[in-house]
């Protein structure tokens, strides 16, 4: 891809000025012209954001002051549609900004954030704080019910009306300006506490190991990736293991040298917390204090009550209530864990005390003792290309869809892949962006998102474009790809959203797929249910070099461990979310003077054992602070309940592809997940509400 370095040091009248001359050139100003209108990714470069940005902003206000101008009574068209209709560039342009910059960031990207940031957030509060604006929502909201409007038209005005509400609509002004410079705030904040956490992987660490020896007990593998990272920064000889993931766990699993499995670890847990240039503790105690500050602004005691009072769980005491069963069935259950690896180290002749960086180690070593399974046993059957294969076809048998692979797309990577995605009947669905590999200008994790939304433009449907980004284990020399099992059930997970994201349908913006945050998780989570199914094992689960089905050994060994280390996964991640909900539920004037402390505190009080820490602490808990997952990352947990349940269905049918099921599920789960309140559509889907049963014993917590 052609990419220029632009750096933007402008002032905002000195890009405004020069808007004219590139508005021509800009690919954001006219209709994309490539195949079924995907970002002409080969066309743009960094010097078409800020120019795009601007005038996005500009032509939005000028659609809102149309409504505010409109002398005619406030209407559910030339109000409330006309504002969902709104943005159209803006929106265009973010969508593109904002995916690459997390996927395939640079400087000069990480400095066009900085800047637009501020913007964004000015230009969001100047609407959501306009009077008349809110006035005419208001009219049509007091009509709604006596305007002849129909159903999907009235959740519409509703939604907005609530949206402005929460938004700070209805605050005198000298409140609205400090709910302006909070929102400013905590945009900047959550920017660059994403930027520092990139900076902490890339840069503030590296194992670099020098002497073979310590390399004893890594599969070859492992060693050869490690040495290829090495050779990339110019340490040929050396391995070199770095704190994502695919280099990371599979050290901490097989590296007998236990000094340099807690140096790796250690660096791990420490990211954010260095007290050097990328420390992240003084953001998190600022963005506390001031999502504090806005709840109370806007009439809620704590940030938590503020931001689940739109979820389905409504109150913060109806999830602590619930972290709280679930910890209190997890723990003896990692205890017990802990107390069966500490026998095997003992049996070995160590007299230390196993502490947190050991856990994958001998939990390996247990997977073993326990259930003869070696995970290098498996990898060779779970190849990338045979994974996207096997999720491709699930979705296939569950709803006739196709996936057909396109070269001729332009991509922001080399390595993107995308497809073409068709319904049973044959007609253009969507299309999937598939983005898997670590890089240092990509940010940690896997998660789904779009280029463009499902929708409709002028009367006609608008196809939506989905992109899932991941950080999985490379190729190494002549061997692919090869996933471990939480590799495998991560792509399916993604892939449940962009399955959502697919199946989307709606006539407004503000509903077409709009769900609560703890119903978010529902799709995702429910197609990892089926990664580990037998009867779609053998569909997928092929040796990379022979084409060997999955032998039913194997297959038998991955059933018998399914509730292998649940203890410490439920225990990690309840702890996790328990400390997001401790951070999200201090009262304004929130004082969080010491981060590491509180947590401390926090995870005492629910007796964590020392051996398991959070799966994020604080400083590097990007799903809280850098997002959108502020006291919402039990939703994770919470949609599992429903994952659980749904997926029980499936199998309670007999048939984990019941077509009369999975028809049911597209419809109501998925296509019209926007139509009404997230437990409604699935009611509509399931007959009754989740039980938690299902979850209890998936889990073995029961």
């Amino acid at each position: 891809m052609k990419r220029f370095i632009y750096l933007i040091m402008l002032t905002l009248p000195a890009i405004m000025s020069c808007k004219q001359e590139v508005k021509v050139e800009n690919p954001f100003f006219t209709e994309y012209t490539t195949p079924f209108q995907v970002p002409p990714f080969d066309k743009i470069d960094t010097s078409h954001y800020m120019p795009a940005f601007i005038e996005g902003m500009k032509q939005h206000d000028a659609e809102i002051q149309a409504i505010v101008d409109n002398k005619e009574a406030p209407t559910f068209e030339n109000t409330v549609l006309a504002y969902d209709k709104s943005g159209k560039l803006l929106t265009r342009v973010a969508k593109v900004f904002f995916n690459v910059n997390e996927a395939f960031t640079n400087e000069t990207m990480q400095k066009i954030a900085q800047e637009v940031t501020p913007l964004l957030s000015k230009h969001q509060d100047d609407i959501s704080m306009n009077a008349k604006l809110f006035e005419r929502i208001k009219a049509v909201y007091n009509n709604r019910l006596t305007s002849g409007l129909d159903a999907q038209q009235i959740r519409a005005v509703e939604k907005y009306y609530r949206d402005f509400e929460r938004e700070g609509a209805n605050l005198p002004k000298d409140k609205q300006d400090q709910l302006r410079k909070i929102n400013e705030e905590l945009a900047m904040l959550s920017v660059k506490f994403g930027e520092n956490q990139l900076a902490e992987i890339n840069d503030n660490f590296s194992l670099v190991i020098e002497n073979k020896d310590d390399l004893a007990g890594l599969p070859d593998g492992v060693i050869n990736a490690a040495a290829e990272a090495a050779k990339a920064e110019g340490k040929e000889g050396k391995w070199v293991f770095k704190l994502n993931k695919p280099s990371m766990i599979p050290f901490l699993q097989y590296a007998n040298n236990r000094e340099l499995r807690q140096k790796l670890y250690t660096g791990y847990i420490m990211r954010g917390n260095n007290n050097n240039a990328n420390d992240n503790k003084q953001l998190v105690s600022d963005m506390v204090r001031l999502r504090a500050d806005k709840a109370k602004l806007l009439g809620f005691d704590t940030y938590a009550a503020y931001v689940i009072d739109d979820n389905m769980a409504k109150t913060p005491n109806a999830v602590d209530e619930f972290l709280d069963k679930l910890m209190k069935a997890a723990l003896p259950v990692a205890k017990s864990e802990l107390a069966e690896m500490q026998a095997i180290s003992d049996a070995e002749g160590n007299t230390f005390k196993l502490e947190s960086w050991d856990w994958w180690y001998y939990a390996e070593k247990l997977r073993k003792q326990k259930y003869n399974l070696d995970e290098n046993e498996l990898k060779p059957y779970f190849s990338l290309e045979n994974v996207r294969n096997g999720m491709f076809a699930v979705a296939t048998r569950l709803y006739g869809i196709s996936f057909q692979k396109v070269d001729n797309l332009p991509i922001y990577y080399k390595d993107v892949e995308t497809y073409e995605v068709k319904d049973t009947d044959g007609s253009h669905l969507g299309i999937l962006y598939l983005d898997y590999f670590p890089r240092s200008s990509k940010s940690g994790g896997a998660w789904c998102t779009d280029f463009q939304s499902a929708g409709f433009e002028n009367g006609k449907k608008v196809d939506p474009i989905v992109s899932i980004v991941c950080n999985f284990t490379p190729p190494s020399g002549d061997t692919p790809s090869l996933l471990n099992w939480d590799e495998t059930t991560t792509l399916f997970h993604e892939f449940g959203h962009g399955l959502h994201g697919l199946f989307t349908e709606g006539k407004y913006s503000r509903t077409a797929g709009s769900v609560p945050t703890d119903y978010v998780e529902l799709p995702s989570q429910v197609m990892e249910n089926w990664a580990g199914e037998p009867e779609v094992l053998r569909m997928y689960a092929k040796h990379y070099k022979t084409g060997e089905v999955i032998p039913e050994e194997l297959i038998a060994k991955i059933q018998n461990s399914g509730l292998f280390n649940q203890g410490f996964d439920n225990v990690e991640i309840l702890a996790a979310s328990i400390l997001d909900m401790k951070l999200h539920e201090m009262t304004a004037p929130a004082s969080l003077t010491d981060v590491p402390a509180f947590e401390k505190q926090a995870m005492d009080a629910i007796d964590l054992p020392s051996e398991i820490w959070p799966r994020y602490r604080s400083t590097y808990f990007s799903h809280i602070f850098n997002g959108g997952y502020a006291a919402g990352y039990y939703v994770y947990t919470w949609a599992a309940v429903l994952d659980a349940d749904a997926f029980d269905y499936f199998k309670q049918s007999g048939d984990i592809f019941n077509q009369k099921l999975a028809a049911s599920f597209r419809k109501n789960c998925l296509t019209e997940s926007g139509d009404d309140e997230g437990m409604t559509q699935y009611i509509k889907f399931r007959g009754q509400e989740p039980k938690i049963d299902a979850l209890l014993k998936k889990r073995g917590l029961n």
